[in-house]
């Protein structure tokens, strides 16, 4: 039936065209880690950050995505391979309009983390490995999730059932047990606010 869609590609606005009007250079910065480690928190910081700097600006985490565009999905390693497809697919959506994208996924393996970049283009995505032990995420557990795996009510929970592969080749990596919050957050900035610059 994609025989009678007739494609428009050509006649939209390009990327250039509305970075030039936000006056800002679209990226996706995705960060990986464990649950616990500190990516919710430091999205959500450097959004504020980004965004007092008169940068456009939008945080995709699981409250977010999970909640809505992948309600449906659960945790099989076929549902996070599609959660990662669907939030890749929209990161590219989000660069082609102009925003910049703070992605805060777990994103537990090389696999997942690969497919998101050439969905969304290596030269636009900012990997960012936010660091934390399994035993550090666990004592801070901040939204009750370890306890909650440790009873079995959490499947397939990502560094006990399910496996984490440590990334090796990201843009950039915080150490968020050697680093405070307020540090983590200057390292992160320095390193991409001149990577969104216009």
């Amino acid at each position: 039936m994609t025989d009678n869609l007739h494609p428009i590609s050509d006649r939209l606005l390009k990327q250039n065209d509305r970075e030039s009007l936000t006056g800002q250079s679209a990226k996706v910065i995705w960060m990986c880690g464990l649950s616990g480690s500190g990516k919710s928190t430091l999205a959500t910081a450097l959004e504020r950050k980004l965004f007092s700097q008169r940068r456009l600006v939008y945080v995709l985490d699981g409250d977010n995505i999970r909640t809505g565009l992948n309600a449906g999905l659960g945790f099989s390693n076929e549902d996070r391979k599609e959660n990662i497809r669907r939030i890749a697919e929209v990161s590219k959506l989000f660069v082609d309009a102009g925003v910049i994208s703070i992605n805060s996924f777990i994103t537990p393996n090389a696999d997942l983390r690969t497919m998101a970049r050439e969905i969304i283009g290596k030269q636009n995505l900012i990997e960012v490995y936010i660091k934390a032990s399994f035993e550090t995420c666990m004592q801070r557990d901040v939204k009750g999730l370890y306890a909650k795996a440790d009873k079995g009510l959490v499947p397939q929970f990502t560094g006990k059932d399910s496996g984490f592969e440590e990334p090796t080749d990201s843009d950039l990596v915080i150490d968020t047990e050697t680093q405070s919050v307020e540090e983590s957050l200057e390292a992160l900035f320095q390193f991409v606010s001149p990577l969104v610059k216009a």
